[in-house]
């Protein structure tokens, strides 16, 4: 009962799952009353509690309201910041064109219904984020998955998609993204691009753990990978860099346009609120501001990954600031050292077990954020040190951590 995830509801339920963070959002909060050293938030910039952040998203609040603009933004809910920060992400990442979407989720969703009919052919990444699964869900056509980052799986599908689109009469829609934010591994944007000489198709980019990290001015993946021209239609999320709600998607003005006009999560739903967009436009400003804030998340994403490297843990094929630790245990080791880390060294980490990972596998995956600082990493390295020896020596296998 519950599915694959919700059979295990009623003993995770408000610990391993659902659980409460309180008190200001940044590397150290309160979790069932106890002060914890948190790398579970996707806050990469550290800009969730910046002062002028907090004071935008007051302001505008204040001086619009909650409720302003009423309506969808084709009929009556756009205005000239919606507009204004459009043309300042196009810009910035590139492109002719942006459009912002409420929710990264629900726009990546739409955006594949709208570039997509039924004699189209889909290629995608086997490790694609559930929001393009979803989306792929609502393809009528034919779609086709690779093995993750494999160049050689890719050109065989595309070889595939390419006999059937020759048939159906239809194009062929690549998508995979920037940044995977489970492995932290790169998309090989530039290598997929290359393949445009030998097969006709055009490239989607999911890069919401991409914007605002990647890059030289952090651009993205496509900047960081010296491949902005080649992505035909690039998304973001808010969620992640900015630490904030709504995302966009860029591209040539004509298939933007063309978005706008029939991307229906959009066109029959309320507009982003004022006091959201507002804040935005600050955070963007930020983000774009102050490089130190990025340089401040490499220096700590760096200083923990080699950390945990140097004290003999897996920490896979990441090449960016998602850091995941791979494990060997079963769900009683998962769940006793999870418990252990927060009890007794107060380290709030994310919980990845099967189904999510293969059977026999841990996956703690931590975060890291320009707010945390060196302190943070030492003392988290200290205790993966204690936690790994006790996992090695089967600790977790004979006791049951008290919470």
């Amino acid at each position: 009962m519950g599915g694959p995830l919700g059979q295990h509801q009623k003993w995770s339920h408000g610990y391993f799952s659902y659980p409460r963070l309180e008190g200001d959002i940044g590397p150290h909060m309160l979790f069932n009353g106890k002060e914890h050293l948190v790398w579970s938030l996707n806050n990469y910039l550290g800009l969730a509690n910046h002062p002028e952040v907090r004071e935008a998203d007051a302001n505008g609040a204040a001086d619009y309201g909650m409720a302003y603009p009423m309506g969808a933004r084709m009929m009556s809910g756009n205005s000239v910041h919606h507009e204004e920060l459009e043309n300042n992400l196009a810009a910035f990442v590139g492109k002719p064109d942006a459009f912002l979407l409420n929710y990264g989720y629900q726009g990546m969703i739409s955006i594949i219904d709208s570039l997509i009919n039924r004699n189209d052919v889909i290629v995608y990444d086997a490790e694609s984020h559930a929001c393009i699964i979803d989306g792929l869900r609502m393809h009528m056509g034919k779609r086709f998955v690779y093995q993750h980052n494999d160049l050689e799986s890719c050109e065989k599908q595309l070889e595939r998609a390419t006999r059937l689109a020759e048939q159906t009469g239809g194009g062929i829609l690549l998508i995979t993204e920037g940044v995977f934010g489970m492995s932290g591994a790169q998309g090989k944007l530039k290598k997929i691009i290359a393949l445009k000489k030998k097969f006709d198709f055009r490239i989607l980019v999911d890069d919401a753990h991409g914007f605002g990290t990647m890059g030289r001015t952090g651009a993205g993946t496509h900047e960081e990978q010296d491949c902005i021209d080649g992505v035909d239609v690039y998304f973001a999320t808010f969620a992640k860099s900015m630490a904030g709600i709504g995302a966009f998607v860029a591209g040539e003005k004509e298939v933007i346009d063309y978005l706008r006009y029939n991307m229906r999560s959009q066109i029959f739903a309320k507009a982003l609120p004022m006091p959201m967009v507002m804040g935005l436009k600050k955070r963007f400003e930020l983000l774009k501001s102050q490089p130190q804030l990025r340089e401040k998340l490499w220096l700590i994403s760096s200083a923990l990954q080699k950390g945990l490297k140097e004290r003999g843990f897996d920490i896979g094929v990441t090449n960016t600031m998602v850091t995941p630790v791979f494990l060997k245990g079963e769900l009683q080791e998962a769940t006793a050292l999870t418990r252990d880390l927060r009890e007794n060294y107060g380290i709030f980490c994310s919980i990845v077990i099967y189904p999510v990972v293969p059977k026999g596998v841990i996956l703690l995956r931590l975060i890291p954020t320009a707010a945390h600082s060196l302190e943070d990493v030492q003392r988290t390295l200290d205790a993966y040190s204690e936690m790994g020896e006790k996992l090695n020596a089967g600790y977790y296998k004979k006791n049951k951590v008290a919470v």
